[in-house]
């Protein structure tokens, strides 16, 4: 009977720890599923307003402005193919124009210059919209700089503004490179270059520049100033004073001081004043292509989104 009794008591010892062990591992499966059920919908609602937020920051994006205003395009940073100023600019003046509460337009500059192609472009479609659209004045304002491909594209402009201590002008053509010929004949480098035409390693810094590559380079140098000192003149007209300054188009910067007095600007000015007391309407729109604020968040809100995306997919559930 004891022995009986002994196995009874162990047989439902056993049933209930199993039985315990199966309701726990129930509950556990439970309060996983719970947290899954949960975590999914805590991302549900956090993709939900994210949506919502994009929605309404591009229906603000698209909004034209209303109410007289003036329109403010930046142009910012080295002009080149890569970043394409004379496509943003183009753009941003269209989508400008196209808005009858533009009273007028200011093309905040802040740049050193760069590509004289680019520049070109830039200045010609301004002086094509600016004839497309005569009674909408435009005015290029000077931050810290307007330098070289900047100012060529400047001199577009109706008038020029910049501070005293802004830096304006540098009306000249820059080509640089390096001469390593000496370096690699003290390391015993040989060149080995095969070219067909004589003038096809033109600036190559391992071969040494012939006299008639020097001149060739100064030829296209010379030809593409010409080119700068042109459309400045076109742009400024009268308003250069020349004859008591023969240096302004010798590739010298100026103060804005210094340029207000040989013409290179109007006035001194920024696009607050100038708005202002020049266009009288006080109230600035960002127009400038692609990298509006609405834009620019817009990007951020896509970043983020994208970011919580990963995170979801990335996190076990």
């Amino acid at each position: 009977m004891k022995i009986k009794g002994s196995g009874l008591a162990d047989g439902t010892s056993e049933e209930n720890s199993s039985w315990e062990r199966n309701m726990l591992e129930k509950l556990l499966l439970e309060v996983y599923r719970e947290q899954r059920r949960n975590r999914i919908w805590r991302w549900f609602w956090r993709l939900f307003w994210l949506f919502i937020i994009i929605i309404v920051i591009t229906s603000l994006g698209s909004a034209k402005p209303s109410g007289a205003h003036t329109a403010v395009i930046d142009l910012d940073g080295v002009i080149s193919s890569d970043n394409n100023q004379a496509d943003l600019l183009r753009k941003s003046l269209k989508e400008a124009y196209k808005n009858s509460d533009v009273k007028g337009i200011i093309i905040r500059a802040n740049s050193p210059g760069g590509s004289p192609v680019i520049s070109s472009i830039a200045y010609e479609e301004i002086r094509h919209l600016k004839a497309e659209h005569p009674r909408i004045p435009l005015y290029v304002v000077t931050e810290d700089m307007c330098a070289s491909g900047c100012y060529y594209i400047a001199s577009a402009a109706d008038k020029i503004y910049a501070d005293p201590s802004s830096l304006v002008g540098s009306i000249g053509v820059i080509g640089s490179s390096f001469d390593f010929t000496g370096l690699i004949d003290k390391l015993g480098i040989k060149r080995r270059v095969k070219i067909a035409g004589s003038n096809k390693d033109m600036g190559d810094p391992f071969v040494p520049e012939t006299p008639e590559q020097a001149a060739i380079w100064q030829q296209m140098l010379s030809s593409i100033h010409k080119q700068f000192i042109q459309a400045v003149q076109q742009g400024r007209g009268n308003r250069l004073k020349i004859a008591d300054n023969p240096d302004i188009f010798s590739g010298r910067a100026y103060t804005g001081e210094e340029a207000k007095a040989v013409g290179l600007i109007d006035d001194f000015g920024n696009v607050y004043t100038v708005a202002r007391n020049v266009i009288k309407a006080p109230e600035l729109v960002d127009y400038t292509a692609e990298t509006g604020w609405s834009k620019r968040l817009g990007k951020s809100i896509g970043s983020t989104l994208q970011q919580n995306i990963q995170g979801m997919t990335n996190k076990p559930w």
